[in-house]
């Protein structure tokens, strides 16, 4: 079955090719025979209830340097494509929810993965709170004196941007750190969104995990082991992989929350998780695929368009 495939992404000359998840499922949709274009966000545009894209005919090769070659430009018609990627890293700000809506456009008769809708409502800090019980105890509020009772009884937290990714603004707070106001003004500053609050969980010393599950299932995991000194474990900022398997806990977590992701049409999620404590759900271009087929015996892009592929099917 070959498909029509239109990737939005960010530039694909910027990738790292050892490293990027969107790359590893190009390299799949090409072997399988799909026809692959490349567009990046800004170049969508509607006109008279038609979605178009600036787009390049795509084709990509593991070869450092020279990973990609783009076509001439021409304007796609999504509507005429069988999938849309949407696969662009966050954060996830106002350009990034009204590409959610212009997709929405075309999706379902072009397969959007992950469904646009679902994408728009389940941001990845916010997500995770449907399930509470699941998680270490977690504030979300712009109250500073919400925060500081939160801080009081639970002694060393973690603050985080309520859309920021890859670690970006998280601070680890000690019960005692004189520097928390200073913190909570800054927040202030930088926005008017809530922050996230989350009790500290010393379990993250020895890694936190990435779990990716594909329409719900759990395919694979890889252990990020923050470096010396760092409280975050993301490996774009020191965090070493490690090769891990799923815990009873992990299991569970990914038991209950599955069904809903493959509700909601979130076809390729990777799940953040501390300890037997979920953290995160992410949902707006998870990564992780190549750190996590290089240390277990996987090949998650595969899954990834088996699933498409049988979402496609009479």
């Amino acid at each position: 079955m070959a498909l029509n495939v239109a990737i939005q992404m960010d530039p694909i000359a910027s990738i790292d090719i050892d490293a990027d998840s969107t790359f590893m499922l190009a390299l799949e949709a090409q072997a399988r025979g799909h026809v692959l274009y490349h567009y990046l966000p800004k170049h969508l545009s509607l006109e008279d209830g038609r979605l178009t894209a600036l787009a390049h005919p795509l084709s990509v090769r593991r070869e450092k340097g020279n990973h990609y070659t783009l076509g001439q430009p021409l304007r796609l018609d999504l509507a005429r494509m069988d999938v849309v990627l949407m696969r662009q890293d966050p954060p996830f700000d106002m350009a990034y929810i009204t590409a959610t809506h212009l997709l929405e456009r075309i999706h379902p008769k072009t397969l959007v993965v992950n469904d646009p809708a679902s994408v728009r409502n389940a941001p990845e800090k916010l997500f995770a709170t449907h399930w509470p019980e699941l998680m270490a105890p977690t504030l979300i509020s712009a109250d500073a004196k919400s925060i500081a009772d939160f801080r009081a009884r639970h002694g060393d937290i973690v603050l985080k941007p309520l859309y920021g990714n890859g670690g970006a603004g998280v601070f680890h707070v000690t019960s005692s750190d004189d520097n928390f106001n200073a913190l909570l003004e800054m927040f202030a500053r930088q926005s008017l969104e809530p922050i996230m609050a989350q009790k500290y969980l010393p379990e993250v010393r020895a890694g936190d995990k990435r779990i990716i599950l594909v329409d719900g299932v759990a395919k694979g995991a890889v252990l990020r082991v923050p470096s010396q000194g760092e409280a975050r474990a993301n490996l774009h900022v020191g965090g070493r992989a490690v090769a891990t398997k799923l815990t009873n806990g992990e299991q569970e977590i990914c038991q209950t929350i599955g069904p809903e992701l493959k509700k909601r049409g979130l076809i390729f999620v990777g799940i953040d998780v501390i300890g037997d404590r979920l953290t995160e759900i992410n949902v707006t271009s998870p990564t992780g695929i190549q750190e996590i087929n290089r240390l277990s015996d996987t090949k998650i892009e595969a899954d990834v368009w088996d699933a498409i592929e049988g979402r496609l099917s009479p």
